[in-house]
This record gives structure tokens, C-alpha cells and sequence, in this order.
């Protein structure tokens, strides 16, 4: 059978998430995970719909893409089909038609694993190499420590001092309660934590989600955030450390996070939590 570019209804999304856990294990390359999807739920089932894009042969799902940007496609790739020649064709010819539905016209960039034969085909049609991103990773295999500050699970009651956190810590958060309800009732949230913690004040320093894909699989925080007018004080590393305990509890083998390599504040507060500063990665972009 040929390939097949879907674009699946918001019922549809289940089996997308099913695949991306499926695809995850310890040292496989940066690549999408189910907390991706879970995150952009924020936005609600329809507009995560109409992010997704799959490709499937003989009615088995082989790549998963989600529009992260308008001009951004974060793609990941079976582990068993990342050097399948047909796949790698059509991908590349769905990049670069607009008309296809995944990227419009214009300057666009696409991540997608280094160890995919697309990364070869991208750069052999003219794509370049674009800013470097830093992967980082943290074992799981034994006790994680106390991280030192207060840390509560956030619940329905809890999503406004959630949601404030998260636009105070990032200058273009549009993170509302709304947003925060449309995520927790997405189904990767089933397997994922919004954590806050607050300092010996009582105020809320800094938040962090964790998505685990399931027992014995890599969990993924995204986001995680201190608020601006609380750092310098360590809390980036204790969310984080408390971030990794949570996913311990999950089940995860793991937990992972990948972030700008120009933020390096943020490689520093990664590392301090006892994650591992991995190669970088690279998207690939293409001028208009």
C-alpha cells in the first residue's frame, strides 16, 4: 500500500500519543514525545488536531509530526523506519509542498532525529542547519533527594497559582486557567503532574510539568519556570530535582528536557539537578 499523509480528528489523536510512547526508550535520539502533544493540549482537542500530522503504511503509523509554530514541524520517526527510503521520500516531498497541508510557503524548519535518513535528504535539498538545541537526561534508577522546598501537586484548586507562575516566568506566556483545564483533560495528562513550589514565605517560586510515557520509558518536563521575581535563590534546580523525583514515582526510567544551547542559564539549572548535558541537535531550516 502507498504511504498515507493523515490528519486525524481530535477522536483520532489517541492512537498518535499510543505511537510516540511506544517509540520512546532510554538513549534513543531527541525526539517528539507524548508530553509534546499533552502540553499543546492547553490549546484544546480541536486546535491539537489540527496540529498532528501521521504517516502510516499498510495502516501502521510510522511518523507523527505537530505543528508546533506555524512554522515549525517537530517530527518523529518509528525506530524501525528512521532509514526507510520510501518514508524518507515521501517526508521530504510533504516538507516541501505547502499544498500538502504540513508547511506553509517560505522560511521553515523541521526537527526531526539526527539518526533519520530525512536529516540526509533535508540537508542534500538545500536545508541548512539551524541554532542548536542542548538534550539532557537524568537516571532514574535510584532514590532522587529532597529538593528543598515545598512542593504540592496542582489540582483544579490549584491551576491559578499554577498558570500566574508560568506567565511570570515567561515573558510571552499567554498559560491561562483555561488553558490549564483544556491540558489536564487530555489524555496524556492520565500519566502527568503540574508540581509548584513555594518557598518558606509561602509564595509560589516556580512550577514545572512532567509527562511520563509510562513505566520504564523516559518522562519529559515541559515547561519549567521560576518566577521573575524569585530567582537567584535555587529554585530552578529544586523544581527540577523535585520534577525527576515525580516522574520516578510514575515509573519513568528517566526523565529528560531539551533547551536552547544560547540559554545558558538554563543548561547551568539542568545540570545542578543532576541531568546530563547530552550532544546537541539541530534543526534544519530552509529561506523563503
Amino acid at each position: 500500500m502507498a504511504m498515507v499523509l493523515g490528519k486525524p480528528e481530535a477522536d483520532g489523536l489517541r492512537a498518535a500519543v499510543g505511537v510516540l510512547r511506544e517509540w520512546q526508550y532510554d538513549g534513543a535520539p531527541t525526539q517528539l514525545h507524548p508530553g509534546d502533544l499533552g502540553w499543546f493540549w492547553r490549546f484544546g482537542a480541536e486546535a491539537t488536531a489540527a496540529a498532528v500530522r501521521t504517516w502510516s503504511r499498510d495502516g501502521r503509523i510510522l511518523a507523527v509530526g505537530l505543528l508546533d509554530e506555524p512554522r515549525l514541524v517537530r517530527l518523529t520517526i518509528a525506530p524501525d523506519a528512521r532509514r526507510d527510503e520510501e518514508l524518507a521520500q515521501r517526508l521530504l516531498e510533504d516538507l516541501a509542498e505547502p499544498e500538502h497541508g504540513v508547511l506553509p510557503a517560505g522560511k521553515v524548519s523541521v526537527e526531526a532525529p539526527m539518526d533519520a535518513l530525512l536529516q540526509d535528504l533535508l540537508l542534500e535539498h538545500g536545508w541548512n542547519a539551524d541554532e542548536p538545541w542542548t538534550p539532557l537526561r537524568r537516571d532514574l534508577t535510584r532514590p532522587v533527594k529532597d529538593p528543598g522546598l515545598r512542593i504540592e501537586v496542582t489540582g483544579p484548586e490549584q491551576a491559578r497559582a499554577r498558570t500566574a507562575v508560568q506567565r511570570a516566568a515567561f515573558d510571552r506566556s499567554t498559560f491561562t486557567d483555561e488553558h490549564w483545564h483544556a491540558m489536564a483533560a487530555g489524555p496524556p495528562y492520565a500519566d502527568a503532574r503540574c508540581l509548584l513550589g513555594y518557598d518558606a514565605q509561602g509564595d509560589a517560586v516556580a512550577a514545572v510539568t512532567v509527562w511520563s510515557a509510562g513505566p520504564g520509558k523516559p518522562g519529559l518536563l515541559e515547561p519549567m519556570g521560576v518566577h521573575r521575581e524569585h530567582r537567584g535563590h535555587g529554585h530552578g534546580k529544586a523544581i527540577t530535582v523535585a520534577a525527576a523525583a515525580a516522574l520516578r514515582e510514575l515509573g519513568s526510567s528517566s526523565a529528560i528536557v531539551c533547551t536552547p544551547s544560547a540559554n545558558a542559564g538554563a543548561v547551568a539549572t539542568y545540570r545542578a539537578a543532576g541531568f546530563r548535558q547530552l550532544a546537541e541537535t539541530r534543526d534544519l531550516s530552509r529561506d523563503a
